[in-house]
């Protein structure tokens, strides 16, 4: 099953590291999360990807480009500009498609572009800032049992902030750090969808959000499945949630299911 990646967003809010490069190619363990995105995906059995770019997608493109060349040891001689390869890793077993999306076009307008690589069948659809464990074959599973156009993975969040616990006479009785608020699902990514998906996407998809009027167009049309994920799942939103999935890979980095 193919797989399409939101990836032309300008990522504002991680600006620190985001107006050098495009946020997904933001590096964890010296590779950028894209990377680890699609590893998830390929450890299923899943290596067909499309990359929606958008904002310096040209980096993008030119990481995939010279893939080989910026992991191998390799000497330049620059009286003939001939290139000798010392030592060359094993390479991904990925297809890749990089599909210029547009600067400003929003997620909407991007999926509705790029769904002429997806070809009639299902596709699946992420996030190129988010990690997780889920299991791609039980996702997948579900969403062909409830014969919904669309699932979405949904997660319970934990809270930035630790939670004070007062009773009823003003007492602080204890503290909770950062809690996972279990009554509340938010969207987690990791959608699966049919090729159906392209009637909710309309001629003004290029300035609709796909969080917005699509995804509630298929919800008030019963065509929302949710698979709920209980395990790990982390967005890399800001500069501090870059440097925490930094120190997770660097001793328990629990979305590596390769």
């Amino acid at each position: 099953m193919k797989v399409v990646i939101f990836a032309g967003g300008k990522g504002t809010r991680i600006s620190e590291e985001s107006y050098l490069r495009p946020k997904p190619m933001i590096e964890i363990g010296e590779r950028p999360i894209l990377w680890h995105i699609m590893k998830i995906y390929a450890s299923y059995g899943h290596n067909e990807f499309i990359i929606c770019c958008g904002y310096k997608g040209w980096m993008i493109k030119e990481y995939f480009l010279n893939y080989f060349m910026h992991n191998s040891d390799i000497t330049v001689n620059l009286a003939d500009n001939t290139c000798e390869v010392h030592h060359s890793p094993t390479g991904e077993n990925f297809k890749v498609t990089l599909v210029d999306t547009g600067l400003e076009t929003q997620t909407a307008g991007r999926l509705r572009r790029v769904l002429k690589y997806t070809g009639n069948e299902d596709f699946m659809l992420t996030y190129g800032d988010g990690v997780s464990d889920v299991n791609i074959n039980a996702l997948v599973e579900e969403h062909k049992k409830s014969g919904k156009i669309c699932t979405m993975t949904c997660i319970q969040a934990g809270s930035r902030f630790g939670v004070v616990n007062v009773n009823e006479a003003g007492q602080v009785t204890g503290f909770v750090e950062k809690p996972v608020d279990e009554g509340t699902w938010i969207n987690g990514g990791f959608f699966v969808i049919k090729p159906e998906v392209a009637n909710y996407l309309h001629e003004d998809a290029d300035s609709v959000m796909w969080e917005r009027q699509p995804l509630d167009d298929l919800a008030k049309d019963g065509q929302m499945n949710a698979y709920r994920h209980r395990g790990f799942w982390k967005c890399m939103d800001t500069l501090r949630d870059k440097e925490d999935l930094e120190k997770l890979w660097q001793t328990h980095p629990l979305w590596k299911t390769w």
